[in-house]
């Protein structure tokens, strides 16, 4: 900033000691688990039964447009619409995600269980049929994953945002169900996402713990084709596992993927109808005694939301 009178000098100094003088800143897998891409054989199953037993369920979500998550045992994680970068920046007033798009797919919705004969209904995904959707699973207590995934969902785009990225969400629980996992998939490519990363938890036995990245398949069959977006996608899974790992201090999960935290599918809507690189992350287990305690944790959440934000800028950037 230049000054043309030097009598103004003591005033800008003094305006520049008191910190009003600034510069402008440009001005948002396991079977059953994952919309309706279920099962898989060798794999343990979820129950689409409701209950504390049950390992598919919608608990008592209710995908309030409050700041809540809707549940006593979730805490309050703020909410806001989708739009361009924030207005804030990362630290040191770096933005290097600026120009870049995310989709985010919050799995699930926690409206689904009011619906069982329209997210039961088959959709395409090119390898085979699938569920328009599921409810999800849930801890023991009640706490759904449809809610865990919309109270991660809001961390992660107020991160993103902070970095400069654009955020967009396939749903924000306002919906009465769904979106299906073809249109899921669909959002991702109309917004031509330079990243995509679907949130979900895991509905496996107690005592199988921590997370893991599922990754697409190479697959070309039907309107079906990650041929190119395959090895994008798996340095994105990598970076992301890296960060959540990171950020998180959680292992990768105890019972698939060898203990690397990465699992290979094809026969997930999500991922197979996908034209840009795209990702599940299964943060945790919540039928575990132990990763339920942090999954229903806010404090736990804005790590895990750092570390998915670290995973996709590593990726981008």
């Amino acid at each position: 900033m230049r000054f043309v009178r030097r009598r103004t000098a003591r005033r800008t100094t003094a305006l520049l000691v008191a910190g009003v003088v600034c510069a402008g800143a440009a001005g948002c897998g396991m079977s059953g688990g994952h919309g309706g891409d279920s099962g898989r054989s060798g794999k343990p199953s979820r129950s689409s039964s409701a209950g504390k037993g049950s390992g598919k369920t919608a608990g008592k979500g209710s995908g309030k447009k409050s700041g809540t998550s809707g549940s006593k045992h979730g805490g309050a994680d703020s909410r806001s619409k989708d739009g361009g970068p924030h207005s804030g920046s990362h630290p040191h007033g770096k933005t290097p995600l600026r120009g870049k798009v995310i989709v985010i797919d919050p799995g699930h919705n926690p409206h689904n269980r009011d619906q069982p004969g329209k997210i039961s209904r088959s959709v395409d995904i090119g390898t085979g049929k699938k569920e328009c959707d599921t409810t999800g699973t849930a801890t023991n207590s009640g706490y759904s994953e449809a809610e865990f995934t919309l109270a991660l969902a809001h961390r992660v785009r107020t991160e993103l945002r902070k970095r400069g990225a654009t955020v967009k969400f396939t749903h924000d629980g306002e919906e009465p169900y769904g979106p299906c996992v073809d249109e899921r998939a669909e959002k991702g490519n109309r917004a031509h996402a330079d990243a995509a990363v679907s949130l979900h938890a895991d509905g496996a036995p107690g005592g199988s713990r921590g997370f893991h990245v599922i990754l697409p398949a190479s697959v070309h069959r039907g309107d079906a084709d990650t041929r190119a977006i395959a090895g994008p996608s798996r340095r994105l899974g990598t970076d992301l596992r890296d960060a959540f790992r990171k950020a998180t201090g959680e292992r990768p999960a105890n019972y698939l993927g060898n203990g690397e935290g990465l699992d290979t599918r094809d026969d997930l809507g999500g991922l197979n109808l996908s034209t840009v690189p795209k990702v599940f992350l299964e943060c945790g287990n919540m039928r575990d005694a132990a990763d339920a305690a942090l999954l229903t944790s806010p404090k736990w959440r804005e790590k895990a939301a750092r570390g998915v934000a670290d995973g996709i800028s590593a990726f981008l950037t």
